[in-house]
């Protein structure tokens, strides 16, 4: 795509500096591109003056706020390597997930100073505080632009959820956001008029990507918003505040209990959604009233975006993510181009990740030979050239010899009237090897009848995808993205 790009911070500044970029809740402060751009060279000057030189790593430790997007881009024109942390995380997870790279300094903010001592003491490394010397650094900044940057230099890592182990560390560079904010760009038509709003775990590529980053190199303004809140949320959304919205499946479910929902003009803002499928009823139900919200599909090592649903087809093809945007290649493990048929999903482009920090196996066997990305996730192209994600490769499991796919029998489980969101996982069986337990969330003033469910089941599903178990919960361990992680369920039913 290109070898180097432009200090993101100083050209956007460069173009519009008194536009606002940020808007931040939690004080009312409003951060015009110049003004982001001065507060980075700040810090960028005040981190290299600790002595941290090109390559090394800043671990920062904060819920959302504009000073992570200052760091973001401080990181960028230093060569230093931005390590958002996991704040759901207790010291000692946080110790283990860096003991193979150690950072050189922590930032935080006060309401993460404790753990962010444990972890700077464990690395003998300073704990540098947004309200102290981090201030500091940021009231000092110039205007002035770090030039040209390689695109493939590397600029911040972020942790896969280390459901199978210690979590991996995803190398993020500038050219995989330049392709993310062109993939996701062009597809929901953003233009520097849009607002969004940043709540999203910024530890995660969602957080980050969606929408933020492509908003802000777009000339866009973010409300940053320090957490999700649904209340305050819809009153934005209510009050217009927002054109372009981005959520993980939880986010619209939470939406559309609340009572303040028609309150909204939703045929107005253009929604998106990623993390996980959002579930048919859940479409149906905004799209009742006039919102489109269309399904798309990545991961942190796709930048994140690769597929996402047009507006035109979004209720003709309900459960596609669409086509793939437009600097991905993909393509179906074992199916040939241009045909329908299922496999595994597989992507190339400038938008795809280098490989795991200092992890060449890893690596290695994230790859084929040829050099494509290879997903875990098994998918399906129609004669349109639509794709639908199956269900993910490790969650498959053989019921009697055939072949069973959770997401399918979810996507049944969810039609249901009582129920609210569904998890199913193959468990061990000694007649039939593996059957399936459906864990169930219920809408509120609602309970679940396991047998009569199962009743339900029969009339929609062939006999060996009906769950043998099902249990009835209030909520779902998740991972930061929203995602029900389901090696959890798996230890319970263990258990």
């Amino acid at each position: 795509m290109f070898d180097i790009v432009t200090d993101m911070a100083a050209k956007r500044a460069e173009i519009t500096p008194d536009r606002i970029a940020f808007v931040e809740q939690a004080n009312g402060r409003n951060w015009s591109f110049a003004e982001v751009n001065r507060a980075a060279n700040g810090m960028a000057a005040g981190l290299t003056d600790m002595g941290l030189t090109e390559g090394d790593r800043v671990a920062i430790l904060c819920p959302n706020t504009t000073t992570f997007f200052i760091a973001l881009f401080a990181c960028q024109k230093s060569g230093l390597v931005l390590c958002p942390l996991n704040w759901r995380q207790p010291a000692p997870e946080l110790i283990d997930t860096l003991a193979p790279f150690p950072p050189r300094v922590i930032l935080h903010d006060t309401t993460f100073a404790g753990p962010a001592y444990d972890v700077a003491e464990a690395f003998s490394v300073p704990a540098v505080a947004f309200e102290g010397q981090v201030s500091e650094w940021i009231d000092a900044g110039t205007d002035g632009s770090a030039g040209v940057i390689p695109a493939d230099r590397l600029w911040y890592l972020l942790f896969t959820s280390g459901t199978t182990g210690r979590p991996k560390a995803v190398i993020q560079t500038a050219r995989m956001s330049w392709a993310n904010a062109v993939n996701i760009g062009q597809a929901i038509d953003l233009t520097s008029q849009d607002r969004a709003v940043n709540f999203l775990p910024l530890f995660h590529t969602a957080g980050i990507n969606l929408y933020t980053l492509p908003v802000f190199l777009s000339g866009g303004c973010s409300t940053v918003l320090s957490k999700f809140d649904d209340a305050t949320v819809l009153t934005m959304l209510q009050a217009g505040d927002i054109s372009q919205f981005f959520g993980v499946p939880a986010i619209y479910q939470a939406l559309s209990l609340s009572p303040d929902i028609d309150r909204v003009e939703w045929a107005t803002i253009r929604c998106g959604c990623g993390g996980a499928p959002l579930p048919e009823p859940l479409i149906r139900f905004f799209a009742d009233r006039g919102a489109r919200v269309l399904n798309g599909f990545g991961m942190t090592e796709t930048g994140p975006t690769v597929f996402l649903m047009d507006e035109a087809n979004a209720e003709a093809k309900i459960g596609s993510v669409g086509r793939p945007q437009m600097l991905t290649e993909c393509r179906l493990d074992g199916v040939v181009d241009g045909e329908t048929g299922e496999g595994e999903i597989q992507f190339r482009g400038p938008n795809i990740t280098p490989g795991y920090y200092q992890n060449d196996e890893a690596t290695r066997g994230a790859f084929t030979k040829d050099g494509w990305l290879k997903t875990g996730d098994v998918g399906h192209r129609d004669a349109d050239g639509f794709y639908f994600i199956v269900d993910r490769i490790k969650d498959m499991y053989i019921s009697g010899g055939e072949n069973v796919y959770p997401a399918e029998v979810e996507r049944i489980l969810v039609q249901h009237p009582d129920v609210l969101e569904a998890a199913v996982i193959g468990v061990p069986d000694n007649k039939w090897g593996e059957v399936g337990a459906a864990y169930l969330m219920p809408r509120p003033g609602h309970a679940i009848d396991g047998e009569a469910l199962r009743l339900w089941c029969r009339e929609r599903l062939a006999a060996y995808k009906v769950p043998a178990h099902v249990a009835q919960v209030d909520d779902f361990p998740r991972t930061a993205a929203g995602k029900i992680r389901k090696p959890d369920l798996r230890k319970e039913f263990s258990a």
